[in-house]
């Protein structure tokens, strides 16, 4: 399930727990909440940015090293329709 962010419409009348921001845990097909479950004040949901991890794992599977390792082959192109052998 989700982590979802609220905080407090108006902050002068918000309590500590909505005046910044807070999280909670929701289904995706459940309504957005419209009230602060502490002191009943309006919230309003916040849009946040998605958190992107990179794989690295394709660079470790072909490396030099990796090749050589597991009797692979690698050729570079040398130019004029030859290639070098470099592993």
């Amino acid at each position: 399930m989700p982590f979802y962010t609220y905080r407090a419409v108006t902050p002068e009348a918000s309590c500590d727990y909505c005046l910044k921001s807070f999280e909670t845990v929701q289904s995706i097909k459940s309504d957005a909440m419209t009230e602060c479950p502490k002191c009943h004040n309006p919230i309003v949901r916040l849009i946040q940015p998605v958190q992107f991890v990179q794989d690295t794992s394709e660079k470790k599977i072909l490396s030099d090293e990796n090749l050589k390792k597991h009797g692979f082959k690698k050729l570079v192109n040398a130019g004029g329709g030859k290639f070098d052998e470099v592993v």
